[in-house]
Order: structure tokens, then sequence, then C-alpha cells
């Protein structure tokens, strides 16, 4: 534990130089720019963005990339108190209270408390990464190809299981994902799949290119057409209105620390912020005292969605830093990104990148601080971007997709694939089809498919491998359950009401 300590004052050193703090600044004033523009989101931003930091240093990328993710929980909140517009999917809890505080004249208490609360449940989390990772990824040195294949498979079967959406339209994303994933040249039979003669799909689809247009494009079409008008509340927070929040928060100490904890438990599943802000809304109102007067204006129903949703973000970076799996879609667009710079999350990182990971560490806790001044002292400014008509923003949006998707190989065949991504992610938005299990499936559908295959050439193709030993019958004993999970709950259901009285 102390060696762990000692790493993470190296990685202070490392995040605490200048360039990096500015890093900070700017990645947190573009994810509160983006978190503040309905149609965007942290993985969006993350996505659009990752071009840009090809030419950094891994350490100096990641910290504008996460910071930008902070930024846009951060950014979330503003559209929610002030607009009653859901910045991002977990700021609709914050709507319930924060939009009745700031018609009742207490915006700025609002708001303080939001940004607080994401403070402290992102702190509480960052703690958790810092003390857990290096024990997760020490246990996971264990792991051979049938152990790597169960993590996957936990993964994709969390997601059908876990996951607020209807189980069939998640395996239905995540069979997309493979498919996708499996586009190009075979790198075990050398075989050509699904590139029906085309020379520029021989590589595959780039994870980028489709992560821009699925989220990026699809989202603004999904936006222009819904043509949103804002209209909202002025918010102006001084010293003052600070200080006095400040002063009241502490009493309710256990509603942010009961947050924080299913925020931490819903970021390592990859369930996430959304429904992590809406558990612990939900929680929140049944045990305060005051929970009948939930969505009249009571700060407790912002303090219990904030925390949550900024802890489930943060602590999303646990599993995919120690196990390589995503908890979230910014994670595992956080991840492509890692890949394309060279560096293979999971347990080998802490032991081959020691310098990365706890640089980026430390800078989670930089990253909030600065995140948490700055977001206290611009309100005003980024509640005035939606002032601009959304008919000037969007082209905007688009040609940075576009640029983005350019540079990645100069091609603009790839600008044509993130649009004909765009309206892939477009039609699965309208048909409420999920899009984070079709990114985890493109992110991780060849290490899979890979891991699956050696370890049926090292048992001779009996499939009985992935139960010879007690840890990798666990984990996938752990997965199939959670894929079942709602036929069970379901079960369970209908039993409870066949055995109550009519």
């Amino acid at each position: 534990m102390f060696e762990n300590f000692v790493s993470l004052w190296h990685g202070f050193g490392i995040a605490a130089d200048p360039f990096n703090i500015l890093l900070m600044a700017v990645g947190i004033l573009l994810g509160v720019i983006i978190g503040v523009l309905p149609g965007l989101g942290g993985a969006n931003g993350v996505a659009i963005l990752l071009p840009l930091t090809f030419s950094m240093s891994p350490t100096s990328a990641i910290i504008l990339l996460t910071c930008i993710y902070w930024g846009a929980l951060f950014g979330g909140a503003i559209t929610s108190v002030l607009f009653n517009i859901p910045g991002e999917p977990w700021s609709v809890a914050t709507t319930f209270d924060g939009h009745p505080m700031a018609r009742s004249g207490r915006a700025g208490e609002a708001l303080t408390a939001a940004f607080t609360s994401s403070f402290v449940g992102a702190f509480v989390a960052i703690i958790m990464i810092t003390m857990i990772a290096p024990l997760v990824a020490q246990f996971a040195l264990r792991f051979g190809p049938a152990e790597k294949f169960a993590v996957y498979f936990l993964a994709f079967a969390s997601f059908v299981g876990m996951s607020k959406e209807p189980p069939a339209k998640t395996v239905v994303s995540m069979m997309i994902g493979f498919a996708l994933a499996a586009v190009g040249l075979d790198m075990v039979t050398g075989q050509l799949r699904l590139t029906f003669g085309s020379e520029e799909l021989l590589n595959g689809f780039d994870f980028l290119i489709a992560v821009i247009g699925l989220f990026g494009i699809g989202e603004i079409l999904l936006t222009m057409e819904e043509g949103l008008e804002f209209r909202g509340k002025a918010a102006k927070i001084d010293a003052k209105v600070v200080w006095h929040t400040w002063k009241t928060l502490p009493k309710y100490w256990a509603t942010s620390l009961r947050s924080c904890v299913i925020g931490c438990w819903m970021g390592i599943t990859p369930a996430g912020a959304t429904p992590a802000s809406f558990m612990a809304y939900g929680v929140a109102k049944r045990v305060s005292k005051t929970g009948k007067n939930f969505g009249n204006g009571e700060i407790e129903g912002v303090i219990a969605p904030e925390t949550a949703a900024h802890a489930a973000g943060t602590s999303a970076m646990l599993p995919m830093l120690a196990l390589g799996v995503p908890g979230s879609p910014t994670a595992a667009v956080l991840l492509g990104g890692l890949l394309i710079w060279g560096l293979q999350p999971g347990p080998m990182l802490f032991v081959e990148q020691s310098e990365f990971v706890w640089g980026l560490i430390a800078s989670m806790y930089l990253g909030n601080i600065v995140g948490l001044i700055l977001v206290l002292t611009t309100v005003p400014l980024f509640a005035s971007i939606l002032r601009i008509p959304f008919s000037i923003i969007a082209p905007v949006i688009l040609v940075i997709c576009a640029i983005g998707a350019y540079t990645v190989n100069n091609n603009v065949f790839d600008v044509v694939m993130m649009l004909v991504f765009g309206v892939i992610g477009y039609v699965l938005k309208k048909t409420n089809y999920p899009l984070a299990p079709l990114v985890l499936a493109i992110v991780l559908g060849d290490s899979a498919e890979e891991a699956f295959r050696q370890s049926l050439l090292g048992s001779g193709g009996s499939l009985s491998v992935f139960w010879s030993t007690p840890l990798v019958a666990t984990i996938m004993g752990i997965g199939l359950l959670a894929g079942v999970w709602p036929l069970i709950s379901n079960l369970i259901n209908r039993a409870r009401g066949i055995v109550q009285p009519a």
C-alpha cells in the first residue's frame, strides 16, 4: 500500500507539469461546453476531439480527454438547473429539483450544490481507484486466455443483464458491433471477412471513425430534428452564495455517502452514470425526511443524482485501466485512444507503464479541483452559449467531426464512412437501440475473439476450458448470472404476484 502512495506522489509530479495543468483547464472548459450543448455528451466530445491528441504524449492526451469528460459531467447540470433541458442523460434527475430551485430564485444555490456534489462523488471514486486498481491489476496478472475471455464475457453479459435498456435490443446492438469488428483481414487465418471486394475495408472499420459517426453525427442529426429551443433562468454565483451553500451541505453527508456508494458500484459495473443518478435520487427520496417535497426544489434532490453520476463516471475508469474493460461509453472511447497510442489497458499497464497510470490517477485529483473552480466562476458565460441559435452550432460541430474523421488516415473514404455511421447511429437512436453495447463490441470484439480462439486452441476445441479452474469458472458463472438476470428478476416478480393475496 505504501508503494501505491509513493507512485501516486511521483504521478503528481507528472500531472502538475504546467503544460498538463493548462490542458486540464482547457479540457474542463471544452467539456463544460459539450455538457451544456444538448445532443453532444462526454463520449461524443472525447470521440470528436480524440484526433487532436495524436501529436501529444499519451499522458498529456489522456489528461486532456479525461478532463473533457469531467467537464461534460459538470456542464450537464447547468442546462438542467437553468433551462430544464438535460445537457446529458444523467442530468435528467437533476432537473426534478434543480430547475424548481432556479425558478424560485435559488439558481446559484442549486448550481453550487450540484458542482460541489459532483466534486465529492468524483473525489471518493478517485480514492477508490487509487486503493483498489493496483490490487485488481495484480490479481488479473494470473489471467490466461480463458480468464481474459471470461472477463470480456462478463462485460458483455453485464451490459445485457444490468443495463436499463431492453435485453433484446442490447443484444442486437452488440451483435452489430461484433459484425463491424470482424470486418477486414483475419489475423489468424489470413482470410478476408465482410469486405465485399472493397480495398478500403481490408483493415476493417477504424474505431475512431465509427465512434465519431455514431455519437457525434447521430446525436446532432437527432437534435436537429427535435429543433430544440433554449429558454431558461439567469444565474449568478458569488462568494456569498457559495459559502452559504457549503455551510448547508454537511447536513446531507449521509445522502452524499450513500450516493457515492451507488455511483461507484454502477460505474464499476457497466450500468453507468444515468441509472446511478436515478437510483440515488429514488433512494434519497425514499429515505429523506423531506422526501414528500422532492420535485419542488429540495437541495437534497440535487445532491443525490449529481454525486452518484460523477462517482459513476469516474469509477468507470477502474475496470478500463485494471482489466482493459470499459465501464462506460466514454471509457470505451478512451480505451480506443489508449490502443491508438500503443498502450494496452489491463494489468500489465501498471507494470510496463506505471508512470502513465499514476500520472493519470494524479491528474484526476487535480483535474476535479481545477474543474470545480472553473465551473463556479464561469456559469454565466456557459449559460449564454444557449443563446446562440442551434442552426449555427450544429454545422460547426459537423465540420469538426468531418475534420476529425479525415485526419485519422487523410482519406475521404473515412469521412463517407463517418456519415454512414452517423445515419446508423441516428436510426438506432430513433428506434431506442443503445449505442454503448455497440461501442463496447467494436472496441473489444477482436480481443474477445482472439482470447476465445486461443483458449480453444489450447484445449483442443473443448469448451470445458472455460470451467477448468475455479477462477475462470467463477467469472463465467457470474457472467451467466448477469446475462439471465432480467429473466430471473421477471420470474421472481411473477412469483411474488402469485403469492400476494388478491
